[in-house]
């Protein structure tokens, strides 16, 4: 199965694409806007709106990029935030937090350019353009600008940037996207190439000349470029590759470069010299410094912001939320309305069953009838907080969007035992053991006794295992994990089920997100004959008759409650802003305010 095909009437129909991640920072992300949620009235984010993304010229793909308003240059910024990151290395970049932090020192072929709030153009990145497509957009030509450089000063070039994707299918490599690795080669596209290290390299990428770079692929895509833009396809320079070591020290093509580096605490950047704005449509690069401080909880950083004392007067955060303790405190307090930010997550959120381990589905779906969604919501804040979403595709990023509640979320949201306690009776397993992995961060270990709890209320018994808080994706990826349920986030790449149920039920590998383990033959088959659909509202119809037949029939995962961002920062930091479809705060326009 290919996991993402899309004609060009489909890509013009609908006109957004994701700008870099797919995947939230682990129970850090994914919810929707508020709809239906019971409680008590409370200030609540705006309804999503997806922003508006055109393809830009070759004039848009010049720098420098465009200035936010008040914009001053200089000084040293502080981002605070809970984790240090898995991952530098471009190869393994999936998690939104991860490709935010690469803008910073990562380059690729096209990337975004913000224009406006809420209005983005993709343009060239490294390259001089979005590409040039042929034979049908089976072939993708692009061309290097001039002046591109590594930190070190030497030339960005084709061969780099052929290397960089070859070196994604090596075993090393667990993480990232594989989109073009599969349009390349085939969907288990591990199998068919291991990489460039023992001398073997992909004849349908070219490399005519230093600048141009072609890549041929087996069926069109005419939607390549916007692949590209994606953080996981970021360049690394073939003859500093240190391949696992790398994910430690990159080497950085972007405006700055790492000083230093200590792992769980700090990270330190600086400028590097040999980037040149002028070549770079899409980094303002306005502070002189970075300065990133790890292992901070979201209480003891929305505490330090709603001082604003010192120091914290020039801090932000990248992803940290005010959490439910502080959430009345600062939605009441007029003096921090224009220091926060407030958005709806554009992510799908899911507690996934692994389908390997729990094989009875009316065990599943007692687990749906009695998941305690009120009461999860009321840890998380309430309703100003979380949402409480009743279908696989997000409301807020699905175009054509029909909803449904099969488990009865909308009328019973606390749960229903006696239901869930009927199915367990009817099941083979009528008393069953779950081990329910977790990410240990302090609202999690809440959320886990709620649904300890609850389950347990409906004779479930629930071993409660904590992951550490770093590597939690990198522990529910391995398919031979020990785990029955456990939480994951997902987004959209367009506001379409194209880019979600192809490939949460898609491949099976490790760090792959398909984290059910579902396999079945039958609803590949769907999934590819609503994929091959030219008219678009017709296959938005049959995403969403889908996501209910997979509930219905299969019942691989838990629709979760769906987070609303509340986020502070300090009085001088300018050009922050929470971004509509990664739902982090982006460095690009980030500024010290004198």
């Amino acid at each position: 199965m290919t996991v993402r095909t899309r004609s060009a009437m489909a890509v013009l129909a609908i006109g957004a694409l994701a700008f870099t991640s797919a995947c939230a920072e682990g129970n850090q992300g994914a919810p929707a806007a508020p709809s239906g949620s019971s409680g008590a009235a409370a200030p609540s984010a705006e309804p999503f709106k997806p922003p508006t993304i055109t393809v830009g010229t070759a004039d848009d793909s010049k720098g420098p990029a465009i200035e936010p308003e008040g914009v001053v240059k200089g000084g040293t910024v502080t981002m605070m935030d809970r984790d240090d990151f898995s991952h530098m290395d471009p190869a393994q970049l999936y998690v939104n937090t991860e490709t935010n932090f690469s803008l910073l020192i990562n380059r690729g072929l096209t990337g975004y350019k913000r224009v406006a709030k809420g209005d983005y153009k993709l343009v060239g990145d490294l390259a001089t353009d979005t590409g040039t497509a042929s034979d049908g957009g089976k072939t993708w030509t692009f061309t290097l600008k001039d002046g591109v450089k590594w930190q070190d000063g030497t030339p960005i070039t084709s061969e780099d940037v052929k290397w960089s994707m070859e070196r994604t299918f090596a075993p090393f490599v667990t993480q990232g996207p594989t989109y073009i690795q599969q349009w390349l080669t085939e969907v288990d596209h591990k199998k068919s190439y291991q990489g460039p290290y023992d001398g073997k390299r992909l004849e349908n990428i070219e490399t005519p000349d230093d600048k141009t770079i072609v890549y041929k692929f087996k069926t069109p895509h005419a939607d390549a470029n916007y692949a590209f833009a994606m953080g996981g396809y970021g360049i690394v320079p073939k003859a500093k590759d240190t391949k696992e070591k790398y994910d430690k020290e990159p080497v950085s093509s972007g405006p700055y470069l790492i000083k230093s580096h200590v792992v769980d605490k700090t990270i330190d950047l600086e400028r590097n010299p040999n980037w040149d704005a002028a070549t770079d449509p899409i980094r303002g690069a306005y502070p002189d410094k970075w300065h990133l401080e790890f292992g901070q909880e979201a209480l003891q950083i929305t505490d330090r912001l709603m001082a604003d004392a010192g120091a914290d007067q020039t801090a932000f955060t990248f992803y940290a939320t005010v959490p439910p303790e502080r959430l009345q405190q600062v939605l009441g307090d007029q003096a921090l309305a224009n220091r926060l930010l407030k958005s709806p997550s554009p992510y799908g959120n899911y507690y996934y069953f692994n389908l390997d381990r729990m094989k009875d589905i009316k065990v599943r779906q007692a687990i749906n009838h009695a998941w305690p969604s009120k009461q999860i919501q009321q840890v998380m804040g309430g309703p100003q907080a979380a949402a409480l979403p009743t279908t696989i595709l997000n409301e807020n990023t699905t175009v054509g969007y029909e909803a449904y509640d099969l488990f009865g979320k909308t009328t019973k949201p606390e749960g229903d035992v006696e239901k869930a306690k009927q199915l367990l009776a009817e099941s083979g397993t009528p008393t069953p053991t779950i081990v329910y992995a977790y990410n240990q961060t302090p609202v999690q270990e809440q959320v886990t006794v709620v649904i300890k709890n609850a389950l347990e209320k409906a004779g479930i018994k629930v071993v409660a295992k904590p992951l550490d808080r770093k590597t939690y994706y990198d522990s529910i990826g391995k398919i031979g994990n020990e785990f029955d349920l456990y939480w994951g986030g997902w987004g959209a790449d367009w506001p379409s089920g194209s880019t979600v149920m192809p490939v949460i039920f898609g491949p099976i590998a490790d760090g792959a997100p398909n984290y059910s383990h579902l396999k079945d033959e039958a609803l590949t088959k769907e999934m590819d004959e609503i994929m091959a659909m030219t008219d678009i509202d017709a296959q938005n119809k049959a995403w969403m008759a889908l996501d209910k037949k997979v509930q219905e029939t299969i019942t691989p995962l838990v629709v979760a409650e769906n987070r609303i961002a509340n986020t502070l920062h300090g009085s001088k930091v300018g050009g922050v802003e929470i971004d509509p479809q990664s739902w982090v705060v982006p460095p690009n326009q980030i500024f010290v305010k004198q």
